[in-house]
């Protein structure tokens, strides 16, 4: 019997999921499988990976619903190429249905696999799922990719009032899903990789959390002050389209965030090279970074002395997670203040974030380098005193994650603001008036 695959990648909802509904419109059976590419599980060096662990209970969770119905999801343990040679000697398939990614190995292993698909005499289909607009769907007049945020956000806006939020009721179509027993799914301990067994921020958007957004988003006392969204958007256990249209009637400044988040996957595509390590703007990668290794050893365990510096940092190595406002601190001192290299910091960043995006992550830290497109200026350095003043003035959030920042054993600070103020203008400067 033909069948459809529906390969599950950053889309782990059987709900409003493009590429899903598309497979299950036709008339095979769809076999709905998820591979845990090895290709990238190797790379990791923490086997306590909360992102792994989450992955693994968003498949249990699908696993769970699948069976209901009377079928299975296909957990696969491999390189991507391995697994679909596998698949395509297990069964006789018609098409393969998946949704776009846009990271430069995403597009890499999505190529290989779509030319051993065709050789097959198999097609790949794919479709736009994880953000609203892609690609060069928002361009300037004359079709170039915008590389400034606000006229990219006026466009983004005027295109969503012309085209709507589209939906894919894929939830509806289950009766054709391919009916076979429950497939014992690989555990974490044999792909390599342990459960820290904490719990992961809950996946339905709170709309009292996103009427008072504007008002709360900078403070990062407020547990509720952030939706906690972004590891479910990661991973597409939530629908951005469904989260746009709340968003949309609700706060204009979060359904802004989303903007953010389409803005930067659509560089990332067009500019592949700033995922690559490049910075945005070229004359940029000619900073002589100081790159002090014991510098960036105490930034990364949260001991600068500068205590809402430590206190994100430590909040990061214990949860996970760091509120946005602190994420653009903590990334200021160590570009500005101690002249690490902003890649040094976006590779700490990428292996402790449990909502980790390539697209997002580097285009927070060239922002706070200024090195990236529609950055902030050179000549602009966080003060942490000031901004603890403005966003933790009774030091709530502090007292959280540095307790001893009173005491005499806490660090005194590892610079001083004025001086290292003086010190980042004074090489920037100089570099970008060589280059």
């Amino acid at each position: 019997m033909p069948v459809r695959i529906h390969w599950f990648r950053r889309d782990l909802r059987l709900f409003d999921n493009a590429a899903l509904f598309q497979a299950l419109s036709g008339n095979e059976p769809v076999v709905p499988i998820f591979i845990f590419d090895t290709e990238i599980l190797n790379q990791l060096e923490d086997k306590n990976d909360r992102r792994v662990a989450f992955i693994h209970r968003a498949l249990e969770d699908m696993q769970q619903q699948l069976s209901k119905i009377g079928t299975s999801l296909e957990v696969y343990n491999g390189t991507p190429l391995d697994v679909f040679q596998q698949l395509i000697k297990k069964y006789s398939i018609s098409a393969v249905f998946t949704n776009h990614d846009y990271e430069p190995y995403a597009i890499e292993r999505d190529t290989a696999i779509a030319n051993l698909l065709s050789s097959a005499g198999i097609p790949l289909y794919t479709s736009k799922d994880q953000v609203i607009f892609e690609k060069l769907e928002v361009t300037k007049d004359d079709g170039t990719p915008y590389t400034v945020f606000t006229p990219y956000a006026n466009k983004w806006r005027a295109t969503l009032e012309k085209t709507g939020i589209p939906d894919y009721p894929s939830e509806k179509k289950s009766a054709q899903f391919f009916q076979q027993s429950p497939v014992p799914m690989p555990s974490l301990k044999s792909i390599g990789f342990i459960d820290s067994g904490k719990n992961f921020p809950s996946d339905t958007p709170q709309m009292e959390v996103l009427k008072h957004y504007q008002q709360n988003r900078d403070i990062p006392s407020l547990a509720n002050g952030t939706s906690r969204l972004g590891v479910h958007l990661r991973f597409g256990t939530i629908s951005v389209r469904q989260l746009a249209t709340k968003a949309k009637a609700t706060s204009a400044t979060f359904l802004n965030e989303l903007i953010w988040r389409d803005f930067y996957h659509m560089i990332l595509f067009n500019f592949p090279r700033v995922g690559r390590g490049e910075a945005f703007k070229k004359a940029y990668d000619a900073i002589p970074w100081r790159n002090n290794e014991a510098e960036f050893k105490r930034w990364c365990e949260g001991k600068t002395g500068y205590p809402i510096v430590d206190a994100g940092m430590r909040q990061l190595n214990a949860t996970g997670f760091m509120h946005n406002r602190v994420r653009m601190i903590t990334a200021s001192f160590l570009v500005k203040h101690l002249l690490i290299d902003w890649r040094w910091g976006e590779a700490y960043f990428a292996n402790k974030l449990l909502d980790f995006d390539l697209a997002a992550n580097n285009g927070g830290w060239q922002w706070a380098a200024s090195s990236g497109c529609d950055a902030a200026p050179y000549f602009r350095v966080f003060n942490p005193t000031l901004q603890t003043q403005k966003f933790d003035p009774q030091h709530k959030y502090i007292r959280e994650w540095v307790p001893e920042w009173q005491e005499l054993t806490y660090p005194q600070p590892m610079v001083v603001h004025e001086e290292a103020r003086k010190r980042v203008l004074e090489v920037y400067s100089t570099a970008l008036k060589q280059n």
